[in-house]
């Protein structure tokens, strides 16, 4: 270098130096490593959130475990018990007994020289064939038994009702004469003193005046000060607040 050139520093932004984050020191946070050459304070940990179950999962002994009543210090409770279960059911394969009403001896052929009593059947009818011409009971037509003209039966006395005659007959009037209801009857008040007639006729409305008229409702006899002393009277006002300035309104003497 000559005498005559400037010498500057050097500029640590170019160095190519490692960072800090190279340097590995032990760290001074918790126990778990922690750097010898500095002291630690006491460390706390937050617990976690306890449950809200009344039994909580415990895998230690305790009364979580049910013990049977029936088990003692000595052993199994020696008394006996009885359960109500179902009827068991009846396998195809094990013999089943046959109840009484399995046997029909009615039925066994006859041994011993014995007799076999009368059997009988109650069948259906038999349907009619087609080709049989047999009728019905309602197909027969007898003659009638009333009257006299029947040849194998004996007839009592039988009678007629003529009928009537209008010729010659007590119907029949030649003389045309009228009966008693043609004949009209007088009036008495013909020829006798005229008698006093009444007639039932409807009611007749009572004459009203249509003009509308106030009733006792109407009248306010209470507000008449024209005679009487007036009342006192009040009335409800607003109420205001004590917090407004009073207006004060400037006068000259």
């Amino acid at each position: 270098l000559s005498p005559m050139e400037k010498k500057y520093p050097a500029i640590a932004g170019k160095e190519k130096g490692p960072g800090p984050g190279r340097y590995g020191l032990p760290p001074t946070i918790g126990f778990v490593g922690h750097d010898f050459t500095k002291p630690t304070s006491p460390a706390y940990s937050f617990h976690g959130r306890m449950s809200n179950n009344m039994l909580s999962l415990d895998s230690s002994p305790g009364p979580l475990y049910h013990v049977d009543a029936k088990i003692t210090r000595f052993g199994k409770d020696g008394t006996p018990a009885y359960s109500m279960l179902s009827r068991m059911k009846t396998q195809k394969e094990l013999f089943s007994t046959p109840g009484p009403g399995t046997y029909r001896p009615e039925k066994a052929p006859p041994s011993n020289l014995q007799r076999r009593p009368p059997s009988y059947t109650m069948g259906r009818r038999t349907r009619y064939r087609t080709v049989d011409p047999v009728p019905a009971p309602n197909k027969y037509s007898l003659p009638p038994l009333l009257g006299s003209h029947i040849p194998n039966k004996r007839a009592s006395a039988s009678y007629t009702m003529s009928g009537t005659f209008s010729t010659g007959g007590p119907s029949e009037d030649l003389a045309k004469t009228p009966g008693p209801c043609r004949y009209n009857s007088t009036d008495p008040s013909v020829y006798r003193p005229r008698q006093p007639a009444f007639s039932m006729l409807g009611r007749h409305d009572v004459p009203k005046d249509k003009t509308k008229k106030p009733g006792p409702g109407t009248y306010n006899p209470e507000n008449v000060t024209a005679h009487k002393t007036r009342a006192p009277a009040y009335s409800m006002g607003v109420r205001h607040s004590e917090f407004v300035t009073p207006l004060v309104v400037g006068f000259s003497d």
